[in-house]
């Protein structure tokens, strides 16, 4: 593809409005303005017409079933999937979309933006080697995965990191993104609760808490009034939803607990800001105590969270799993559990003692014919030992 060329909505606005009725002259008239206007030639069967912010304007989303037929160049519409879903009153909704999932930048891809054309490669070697990367080069991946945690994959958020190397420039752009994310919320629900939802998801991680837990985002919250906000809260592409699974196995989707579930925000950065969101930049501790190697172990679910993002970005669905003890009241849990073949994979995420790992172990005691391989995702450098899978976190967007 030789250009691309955005196109505003006024533009086809005004376009819109000189043509005369013949289509063929309309479209002819429509490219031809459009060139003039934003001083960019456009070459047949090569070049890429974006439609941004398509949400605004319906009607152009409904045009584009006529300029798909006219064959000449590519289209793409972008913006608020949750204003794209609500405003499709009296506009026929074209046949020819093709939706395309899009997420955060992933570990690899903040890698290149930022430049770095060689860790990506290096971890890849060492996991399909499973060799550990050694004290010094294992503390230089660490760093510029926790840099990846901070910054998130949030494109403004790295754009404004390459342009000021500041964070707390960062965290102000992802603010602002975090006001536009609850701004959206209220065109699905206009108590606000859908934007309470989401504020609450680190309050409802730190707790441990085998569930979402409804108070966190507002005192007197009935399932019921969740129920029916999480579908759209979910194409929204905000959140990622773990379930809990009542049978694991190969069709996990068959026996999970559609009431009972985590949620998980889109993007690490997103959540780190969202976690002092009422408070200032500089009294957010994370930023400093994550930059030094410091992170409490209470504040490991932000581990959990970026693993979460990593996993839905590579296709998986994510499911976790709970056992009683036998012994005291304490609940053993998987973090996450993936199917590989006729097998499955369990996942407990560690941010501080990784030695200690008994939830992974009474659950591989209990499924053991159904495990293909065991893993503990922590901040350590790799080992494989007693048929465990030790990743750095780092390895997880190549495993």
């Amino acid at each position: 593809m030789r250009i691309k060329c955005k196109m505003m909505n006024g533009d086809l606005r005004r376009i819109r409005i000189y043509t005369n009725g013949d289509l063929r002259y309309n479209l002819d008239f429509f490219f031809l303005q459009l060139q003039q206007l934003t001083g960019v030639r456009l070459y047949e069967k090569e070049s890429v017409i974006i439609f941004d912010e398509v949400q605004l304007l319906p009607k152009a989303r409904q045009a584009i079933k006529y300029l798909v037929a006219d064959g000449r160049y590519k289209y793409i519409e972008t913006g608020s999937l949750l204003s794209i879903k609500k405003n499709t009153k009296d506009i026929l909704i074209p046949s020819e979309e093709h939706k395309i999932s899009m997420y955060p930048m992933d570990f690899e891809e903040f890698l290149w933006a930022v430049g770095d054309e060689i860790t990506a490669d290096t971890i890849k070697l060492l996991l399909k080697s499973k060799k550990s990367a050694g004290n010094a080069m294992h503390r230089n991946l660490m760093r510029m995965f926790r840099l990846y945690m901070l910054i998130g994959g949030m494109t403004q958020a790295v754009e404004a990191y390459l342009e000021h190397n500041n964070l707390q420039v960062v965290d102000e752009v992802k603010r602002e993104i975090v006001d536009l994310y609850e701004e959206d919320f209220t065109k699905i629900d206009g108590t606000g609760l859908a934007g309470d939802i989401y504020d609450a998801i680190p309050a409802s991680l730190s707790g441990n808490a085998s569930r979402y837990v409804l108070s966190n985002a507002r005192e007197g919250t009935r399932l019921e009034q969740v129920r029916e906000l999480v579908p759209d809260i979910l194409s929204s592409y905000t959140v990622n939803i773990a379930y809990h699974e009542n049978n694991p196995g190969v069709g996990m989707s068959l026996e999970k607990d559609a009431g009972r579930y985590k949620l998980f925000t889109s993007d690490v950065g997103l959540f780190i800001t969202l976690a002092f969101k009422d408070k200032n930049y500089t009294e957010n501790v994370i930023y400093n105590k994550l930059l030094s190697d410091k992170l409490e172990a209470n504040l490991g679910y932000i581990y959990e969270n970026v693993v979460a993002q990593i996993l839905v970005a590579r296709g998986n669905n994510l499911f976790y799993y709970t056992m009683e003890s036998d012994t005291s009241n304490h609940l053993y849990e998987i973090d996450f559990l993936l199917s590989k073949g006729d097998k499955i994979n369990p996942i407990e995420v560690k941010s501080g003692n990784y030695r200690g790992h008994k939830s992974l172990d009474v659950f591989c005691d209990k499924y053991s014919s159904r495990i293909r391989d065991k893993y503990v995702v922590h901040t350590k450098d790799y080992k494989w030992e007693n048929g465990i899978h030790y990743l750095p976190v780092y390895m997880i967007p190549f495993l």
